[in-house]
Formats: C-alpha cells, structure tokens, sequence
C-alpha cells in the first residue's frame, strides 16, 4: 500500500512538472466539454460547445453518442464529437463490487480517451456524474497543462441518496469525492444562486451562477408548423390522429389545412395539449400527475366545462416502462396520453405548439432548476410545477405560472385553467402574456456575459 501511495505522488509529481511545460505549449482556442453521459440528454453541454464554437474555439465534445445531439452541433465545423464507449454487462459479483469495477474501468477508459485528443487549454466538466469524473478530467488537465472548469448541475451524492439513502457508505463515499475533487477545479460554474451559496459554504468552492436559459429555437410555433408536427407525430401517435376533417382538408386532431387555400385553422373542438419531459428517474414522480389526471376526468363527468386533454410525456430513462405499465391501467374517456422519444428538432416546435408545462423535478439537493422549464419559458408556454426549496428563482407563482405540492392541488389547477377552453381570457392567456412580456436574456447573451470572461 505504501509503494503504491509513493508511486501515486511520484506519477503525479510528473504531470505536475509536464503541466508546467505544457502551459507555453499550445492548446490556446481548444477546450474539450466533457460529460459521463449521453450527449444528445445533455442540452446544456451542447449549448456551452455552440458558445465556444461560435467565439471560434475548436472543440471536442466528449460523451456517450447514445441519442443524436442537435443539428447545430452536427453542423458546426469547429465541434468534434468524440464517443466514449458506455459499459454495460458488469454484473460479476456483489452489487458493491460490480460498481467499484465499473468506477475503475470508467477511469481507465475516460482518461485513454481524455490524453488521446488534442491538447485543450481548459477542460470543461459536467457533475453530475462527478465519480470519477472529476479525479479523472483534473489528471488528464495535469497532463496538458489545461484549465478544469466544472459546471455543477446538481451533486452526484444527493442523487446516489434518492436510492441508496442519505446515511449509505457509498453516498458518504461520493460526498467525500465531490468535496475534495471539487475544489482541485480552477474555474466552477453552477446553476442556481442557492447552489453558489452552499458551494462556498458546505464545499469552500467559489462558483459563478449560469442560469440555464433557451436557446435560440425554443420560441412560439407558427400555426403552419404545428401542423406539420402534428401530421407527422400522428403517423405514429393515437392521440394527434384526427376525430373528424372537414371535407377537402387535412387534419390533425388539433389543426386543419384547407385543400383550396392552403390555410391552416385550429380544429373546432380540439383538445387541450398538455406536455411534461422527463429522463424517467426517481426525482420525478410521475404518479402525482396521473392521479391528478383521475380527478380531472372525474370532473368532466361531474359536469365541469373542460375540453378533452392530450397529455404528452417526453423522455428516456429507467422508469419509462414502470410508469407506462400504469398509464396503460388507466381508462380514460376524455383523456389521452403518449410517451414518445423526439427528435432534438421536434422538441421545440411541441413545445411551442402546447397549451400547459407540467414539471415534476424535485430536485435531490434542493439546488438545481428544471431545465424543461427554461425551455418551455422559451416558447412562452405557462407551467405549472412542483415545489422544491429555490424553485421560486424560476417559476413567478401566479404570474408566468403555478406551483403546486401535490396531485390534488394540481389536479385543481388544471381545472382553473382549462376552464371554458380555448378562450383567450384566464389565466393560462395571462401567463402566456406576461411570459411574451419578460424578454428575459437568452443563452447565448447570457453566456457571453458569464462564461466568456474566465477564458
């Protein structure tokens, strides 16, 4: 063990000394944006290798190539993607064990990957996943003489805790790791003021706050759009299928286009389009809407004036198939609902397109924001979402939407804002108003004021 230590500090020794050599090498206008996961999931890193690019940075954007990143960043001649193989089958042995190998061999493999590119000047980490991240990303920044930069979404151990509890080793483990790793960083960005506070606080780690914000093409979708997507999500989908077409029209079950003129028309009658976008894990619990879903069709029958509802959930994850073998338990008369995957294009036009947000995130440490919401912000699109403790830096109650803090409570605000559907008067018309009145900074304005600066 003590040979091993000595070993240790000596090869650190050396890349302490290389780093010092490489500083005057090169590696000026590259940065590598590095995340231990899938890089089509990971809209923000995507948004921070289009800033770069776009300020003429060459950079290697680095993660799993599970989903297809956007078309911005496929196009963009300065963004490399470099693939990093995700393990799978390590099921040899105890659970501990299987995930101790699979923290190793995710080193071994990250690092391989980090020294093979080329020299970057800063590289920029997401955590979480911070283990081993950011041991890993800090050795490989000793070997080029680069910068670390990591962007705190969250705390990887606050997660860990949602299924393992908040007293198991392995949490205690992780919470250790991100303290100590965290403050061998030279640059920290993190997504809340809240989150800025605790880090200096808990982790004596100086952050900067990058509020997330839309990008560019996350905006209102024209009438003609909307159309497209819905005949085209209706070639797949029940739910855009259309109840009825006038004749000589084309048909959704929300749009029309008139055969002669060509002009599209909302569909008399049509539902409302409600949308929620989830990775499907345990931070969102997805029982609470469909129990609000049970009140709302119970009060349809009572009587009340709603219109039907098309209830659309978006996302990959774990728990997709638990929550798709409740949804298909329920019995709906006035209520649809799908999970489909988009493609990173489609996203936004739904968005644009839909009625009412909904966001279940409750965030593990209390600390983050729920990206989904920026975006649906983004297109103007009121939101009602759950409380957690600094989700009022985002979500104003009662004026760009509602929170809520259980299915009963939404279920009642889904009632209070579908009332007497589709007049432009209410609540949901307000918020959309107020929303189209914000004109809050966008990605890019904001980035350039906050990133830019510690390049």
């Amino acid at each position: 063990a003590v040979t091993g230590a000595v070993a240790a500090a000596l090869l650190l020794l050396l890349l302490w000394r290389r780093r010092r050599r490489r500083r005057r090498a090169g590696g000026a206008g590259r940065v590598c944006v590095a995340v231990l996961g899938d890089l089509g999931r990971s809209p923000r890193m995507q948004y921070h290798a289009l800033a770069l690019a776009r300020h003429g940075r060459q950079v290697a954007l680095l993660g799993y190539l599970q989903t297809r990143p956007h078309p911005d960043v496929l196009r963009s001649e300065n963004i490399r993607l470099v693939p990093v193989a995700e393990l799978r089958g390590l099921r040899v042995g105890p659970k501990l064990f299987q995930y101790v190998l699979k923290v190793l061999v995710q080193s071994v493999q990250l690092l391989y990957t980090l020294l093979r590119i080329d020299q970057p000047s800063y590289i920029l980490l997401q955590n979480p996943p911070g283990l081993p991240s950011i041991a890993v990303a800090w050795v490989a920044g000793l070997f080029w003489g680069s910068k670390l930069i990591i962007d705190w979404h969250n705390y990887g151990y606050s997660i860990m805790s949602l299924s393992h509890g908040r007293s198991h080793p392995l949490v205690l483990t992780a919470e250790w790791y991100e303290k100590l790793f965290g403050r061998l960083s030279d640059y920290n960005l993190c997504v809340t003021d809240a989150m800025r506070k605790d880090l200096w606080v808990n982790f004596k780690i100086k952050a900067v706050t990058l509020y997330d914000k839309p990008a560019s093409y996350f905006k209102e979708t024209p009438l003609d759009l909307q159309h497209n997507l819905y005949m085209k999500l209706a070639k797949d989908y029940e739910p855009f299928k259309p109840r009825a077409v006038s004749p000589g029209a084309e048909g959704s079950a929300f749009t029309e286009r008139d055969g002669k003129s060509g002009n599209v028309l909302k569909a008399r009658g049509r539902p409302a389009l409600l949308i929620s976008s989830t990775s499907w894990t345990e931070d969102e619990d997805f029982s609470v809407l469909l129990r609000a879903l049970e009140d709302y069709e119970r009060f349809i029958k009572e009587g009340a004036k709603l219109p039907a509802l098309v209830c659309v959930i978006t996302g990959k994850g774990p728990l997709k198939d638990y929550y798709n073998g409740l949804i298909q338990k329920l019995h709906f008369k006035h209520i649809q609902i799908c999970t489909p995957w988009l493609e990173a294009e489609d996203y936004p036009l739904l968005l644009g397109s839909a009625d009412l947000g909904v966001c279940l995130h409750k965030s593990s440490s209390g600390l983050d924001l729920p990206m989904k919401v920026v975006d649906m912000f983004g297109c103007c699109l009121p939101v009602c979402a759950i409380y957690f403790e600094c989700l009022h830096e985002l979500v104003k109650h009662n004026e760009n939407g509602l929170i809520f803090r259980d299915s009963k409570e939404l279920a009642e605000q889904l009632k209070m804002l579908f009332l007497e559907f589709p007049t432009l008067e209410g609540k949901l018309h307000s918020f959309r108003q107020n929303l189209r009145a914000s004109q809050e900074l966008r990605w890019d304005q904001s980035w350039d004021q906050t990133v830019l600066p510690l390049l």
